[in-house]
């Protein structure tokens, strides 16, 4: 193999991983206290299970957040809408 082809295919590699990073990195910048705020306004107690379930939200496991927080009390609307409120940046 070439080492023009070599070199080529490493910064494609390298970009591409790079690419994924900063794909990522607004995930991290997730709204979880807007998430768990919504919660505890739609009848959810305060606690590590909604903190836990809008954390799960954050990830993208809408089912497994909705499912925390109408387990902690809150209705189910507003669950997923405190659920989709914690994949978004905070505002």
């Amino acid at each position: 193999m070439r080492t023009s082809t070599r070199l080529a295919g490493a910064l494609t590699g390298l970009t591409l991983a790079l690419g994924g990073t900063v794909l990522a990195a607004p995930t991290a910048r997730a709204d979880i206290p807007a998430c768990t705020q919504m919660a505890e306004r739609a009848g959810a107690s305060a606690s590590d299970a909604v903190t836990a379930a809008c954390g799960r939200g954050v990830s993208g496991d809408l089912q497994t957040c909705v499912t925390g927080l109408t387990g902690a009390g809150a209705a189910g609307g507003a669950a997923t809408a405190a659920c989709r409120a914690a994949a978004h940046e905070p505002r």
